[in-house]
């Protein structure tokens, strides 16, 4: 075998050349100072934003919760109600890719569960192996309207000729897996609605007393001290028990959205406050004041945006605070109501200890409220050091 001499490799010894790469480089650090120190705040933060992985993974991750509580009806194969007699408390239905028989790789598929009686006359489910159910996607199911505006009966998932449960079943036969991707509807949208209801009252009410001050002011922070002194379960709970039994679930929904608002928007009003009570002596407010502007002007055109960016974070952080009290309060049955589904109201099925040691799957909604409270943790903290004008 004949040894090929290795050709090292030369070296760029034109001056030329080299003077040319200098400048090339020169130029494209001078191009990124400039786009560095022309950038807007909302460029900087961005910028910043997009190099916390954990915020960005947490952006695709909530991206996808909210797409599934906005098509459930689509992701979900049955509805919330759909029951199966036959199949009440059946575990997860075991998802199979090889044949038993066979040892081939044919596709996802399912094999049927039928309910048997063991030595100590307990159901237990047992696969039938005599028959392969393939998983389809796209298939027709129970008709619905996408959005409250097209029907339609096509569903993500599912199986002909046997059921599939992705979470199992409850004590009634429903699927868990559906009423969980249902549940999302209202467990994530009441975060959103209930911290968008705090953010007006907390921007208004601390903007009025950091302003104005004087008697306002004084009038305001007792307000604020009397609520936060209160501790926040036992108000929660005295505010939803006050709702009535007999109502709607839209009407329940509203309600217990706005008694999630009354106290969430204290700490925000003080923060704001403090923020406008260093602000409103500044020489630009003054000049806006004398120039004729209104208070009003001057404190959402001037005043707000100078530390809108800390009010996004704090909005952030306030969402899973406000899931984690809706789960709460229904939870303990103060909250949202069957027939209305909701996390907390799914997790009222693993209030006893024998439910979680024989039926652990029940507490898969658990599952979902730590991971989107983790997410939106994850969000804030990648939001708060983006905004953080001392971190580079």
């Amino acid at each position: 075998m004949t040894n090929i001499p290795l050709i090292p490799r030369r070296k760029r010894s034109d001056p030329f050349e080299q003077a040319a790469d200098a400048a090339v480089a020169q130029s494209k650090r001078v191009e990124r100072e400039r786009k560095y120190y022309t950038a807007s705040q909302w460029q900087l933060i961005w910028s910043k934003f997009r190099r916390h992985r954990l915020a960005m993974t947490a952006v695709v991750v909530l991206a996808l919760l909210y797409f599934i509580a906005i098509f459930c009806e689509f992701v979900a194969p049955y509805t919330p109600v759909k029951d199966f007699p036959q199949h009440l408390f059946s575990p997860p239905t075991r998802i199979r890719l090889i044949a038993s028989d066979t040892g081939e790789f044919v596709g996802p598929f399912v094999y049927a569960l039928e309910g048997k009686l063991n030595e100590k006359f307990q159901r237990v489910f047992v696969e039938d192996m005599t028959t392969r159910y393939p998983i389809r996607f796209f298939v027709s199911g129970e008709e619905y309207k996408l959005l409250g505006l097209f029907k339609t009966d096509i569903h993500l998932f599912g199986v002909e000729g046997a059921p599939i449960f992705l979470f199992g079943t409850d004590r009634l036969g429903r699927d868990v897996f559906s009423r969980v991707v249902y549940g999302a509807r209202i467990s994530l949208t009441i975060g959103l609605v209930g911290v968008f209801l705090s953010f007006l009252l907390g921007l208004t009410i601390g903007g009025i007393s950091g302003f104005f001050g004087g008697a306002v002011d004084e009038v305001i922070q007792r307000i604020i001290d009397l609520l936060i002194s209160i501790p926040g379960l036992p108000l929660w709970m005295a505010l939803a028990a006050a709702v009535p039994r007999d109502w709607s679930t839209i009407q329940t929904y509203f309600a217990i959205t706005v008694v999630l608002s009354i106290v969430g928007w204290a700490g925000l009003a003080r923060v704001v406050r403090g923020k406008l009570l260093s602000l409103r002596q500044e020489d630009f407010a003054i000049a806006a004041k004398v120039a004729g502007a209104s208070e009003a002007r001057i404190i959402a055109k001037h005043l707000l945006p100078l530390f809108f960016s800390y009010i996004i974070v704090s909005i952030t952080l306030s969402i899973p605070a406000m899931i984690l009290a809706e789960t709460s309060l229904s939870f303990i049955g103060l909250g949202m109501q069957p027939p209305a589904v909701s996390w907390g109201v799914l997790l009222q099925d693993a209030q006893n200890l024998s439910a979680i040691v024989l039926y652990p799957w029940l507490l898969l909604p658990c599952l979902f409220v730590i991971v989107t409270v983790l997410m939106f943790n994850f969000l804030g903290d990648g939001l708060r050091d983006a905004a953080d004008p001392y971190l580079i």
